[in-house]
């Protein structure tokens, strides 16, 4: 499956979105305490763009009155008509077996492992060390 360098880590700290174009298609990147999650900036409800909506988590309730704020900014609510949907699956949170949306394999990867796979060793001329210090989040499309 096809990889693409979507942003450098540090581009995107816990609690913030971004919102890059990806082999032809709007996708959003999520850091949510640390780990990254990509979803598609369309709402499967009228194609909305549904990565710029408003991010909360929900209320649990284990007994009446005794609430508690739980999955704090995991729920994507769709700008245009309210549509909420879990960023960590991209499934709708009011009938997630029938609507979704599509999310995307994401990892983060070393600058040099990166760059390092992309090299074309056929030819050789003459080489410098190089190290690549960052990191990149990686989502797979197919």
């Amino acid at each position: 499956m096809p990889k693409y360098l979507a942003a450098a880590v540090e581009d995107l700290p816990p609690g913030t979105r971004k919102i890059v174009e990806i082999a032809g298609r709007s996708v959003g990147l999520f850091n949510i305490d640390g780990k990254f999650y990509a979803l598609r900036n369309r709402c499967p409800h009228q194609g909305g763009p549904l990565c710029e909506g408003r991010q909360s988590g929900f209320l649990e309730a284990e007994a009446p009155g005794v609430f508690r704020y739980a999955r704090r900014g995991e729920i994507l609510r769709c700008a245009w008509h309210g549509w909420e949907f879990d960023i960590t699956t991209g499934r709708s949170w009011v009938d997630p077996r029938r609507v979704r949306t599509r999310s995307y394999r994401v990892c983060v990867a070393p600058g040099a492992a990166v760059m390092g796979k992309e090299a074309d060793t056929t030819l050789q001329a003459e080489t410098y060390v190089v190290s690549v210090e960052k990191e990149y989040v990686v989502v797979e499309i197919p």
